[in-house]
């Protein structure tokens, strides 16, 4: 179950309905789905094949059709970082410089743990550290960035409206680089 830290104070919000109820007021959807379908290398591989990505896909497509017929979503597919991924490190740093998207950032955690850092309506930060079967979807135009925990791995499923508009925007709304 995912949870809260605010970086300011090191406040935690740990209680999975008050890390929802908080959450829904940033207008950021928060779920967790279930993840003990997955076994094996499915669940224990981070070097999988295209038809692995697509049974772990399928193994989750009554979720991802119900939440894609509410938001508007269209394509999914699944990124997977881990110590076997090439250039991990530059991956992450891209990563981790502040960002928004013109459409929502939305990640399911199959497998691993993963921190959206994002600034919230008053101006503060917070972490939200996500676990298997968490679903975060970071609304359009939220500042944020992203990055692995202690165990530097993270499979996802992302879904999105569309590919072009997931890609990322470093510099504030209605400022030029």
């Amino acid at each position: 179950m995912a949870y809260i830290t605010f970086r300011d104070t090191q406040e935690q919000i740990v209680t999975g309905h008050e890390v929802t109820e908080y959450l829904q007021t940033q207008d950021v959807i928060y779920e967790n789905w279930g993840v003990e379908r997955l076994t094996g290398e499915l669940k224990e591989n981070y070097t999988l094949t295209g038809e692995q990505k697509q049974q772990i896909i399928e193994s989750f497509r009554p979720e991802i059709a119900e939440l894609s017929a509410r938001r508007g979503y269209q394509t999914e597919d699944i990124i997977v970082l881990s110590d076997a991924t090439p250039n991990l490190d530059t991956l992450l740093d891209k990563f981790k410089a502040e960002h928004h998207h013109t459409d929502d950032e939305v990640r399911f955690c199959v497998d691993g743990h993963g921190i959206f850092t994002l600034k919230a309506t008053d101006g503060r930060y917070f972490d939200v550290v996500m676990e298997p079967g968490d679903l975060i979807s970071v609304p359009a135009y939220a500042r944020h960035w992203f990055t692995l925990c202690d165990d530097r791995k993270i499979k996802c499923i992302r879904i999105f409206v569309t590919p072009a508009g997931w890609e990322a925007i470093y510099e504030e709304p209605g400022t030029h680089a």
